[in-house]
């Protein structure tokens, strides 16, 4: 029987932040020493934030709020939406990685496709250690996508979905918004790649320092940018948005590329996180400031 002890956001982030720079995981998987990832920003949500119902309306059916994928992998713990907290992150690219596929024009450069591959390795690694070291602490937890019942959905809305998305719950942390192309922009940009669990613990929830889910992008703040849509070698971008069809077709074409090329199994593109505005931190002025300065949106006025 696990005993129920309280843990800290810091001890969190340390949790994070020392097997980031300890784990030999983190590792282009290539004979050098460079690393996979740059060290993360991380989130905190409620489990009973109002967002997570909101994705599910949203998104379908099928995706999980944080109680439900709790519950169907810790039921003996049956806990309520507001005794969970979801533990986000977000793991930036390195400068090396970012330069490198900056030059790419159709497919991956060798070290984001070697990124995509053993650096989404580690992520997996960093969701069962933080899983690990909670359960150790006296707190449950478990990490959606490495759940035998995470899937990818068929959706009706948007071509194909997930029952836990990473960027979702970056999100709902107060971590960054979403762009033209669907990338999440953060404050260390939108080269990067999220992780999350979610654990019986009572952590303050960081603010979203935003109302609007775009408010990020510069296209969608004053029109202006689109730079993305040059970048795509697939035209899977336009001013309407992401087709994540003709975007899926293009990774498949990758892996072909990438085991002809750089000879392992891979695959990647990423072309639209670098060599735009947004690479490496969040373009529009307006919300890089308030952010620095920590000024949030002001709060909805009570219900009637």
């Amino acid at each position: 029987m696990v005993k129920h002890i309280n843990i800290t956001k810091d001890e969190v982030n340390n949790i994070i932040r020392d097997f980031i720079a300890n784990s030999p995981l983190n590792s282009l998987q290539d004979g050098t020493k460079e690393p996979a990832w740059d060290q993360a920003l991380v989130g905190f949500a409620s489990g009973a934030d109002a967002i997570w119902q909101q994705y599910k309306e949203y998104i379908g059916a099928f995706h999980w709020t944080p109680w439900e994928v709790f519950n169907q992998h810790c039921p003996e713990t049956n806990v309520t939406a507001k005794e969970l907290t979801v533990i986000s992150w977000v793991l930036p690219q390195t400068k090396l990685v970012r330069k490198a596929n900056r030059r790419a024009k159709t497919y991956p450069a060798e070290e984001w496709a070697r990124i995509r591959v053993y650096g989404e390795e580690f992520n997996m690694g960093l969701r069962r250690h933080l899983v690990e070291n909670l359960i150790q602490s006296g707190c449950f937890a478990v990490a959606p996508m490495v759940t035998p019942n995470w899937t990818i959905v068929k959706s009706e809305r948007f071509s194909y979905a997930s029952s836990w998305s990473e960027r979702h719950a970056a999100h709902a942390a107060g971590l960054g918004t979403f762009g033209l192309c669907d990338g999440l922009i953060t404050a260390k940009g939108k080269a990067m790649r999220t992780g999350s669990i979610v654990a019986k613990v009572m952590l303050e929830p960081d603010p979203r320092p935003y109302e609007d889910h775009h408010a990020y992008c510069l296209y969608y703040a004053d029109g202006t940018c689109g730079k993305c849509i040059d970048r795509c070698p697939a035209r899977a971008i336009t001013v309407g948005g992401h087709d994540k069809e003709k975007c899926r077709e293009h990774l498949a074409l990758s892996r072909k590329y990438v085991k002809k090329t750089y000879k392992f199994e891979g695959y990647g593109c990423g072309l639209c996180q670098v060599g735009v505005p947004c690479e490496t931190m969040i373009p529009v002025k307006a919300a890089r400031e308030a952010l620095k300065l920590g000024e949030l949106p002001p709060s909805p006025p009570p219900l009637a």
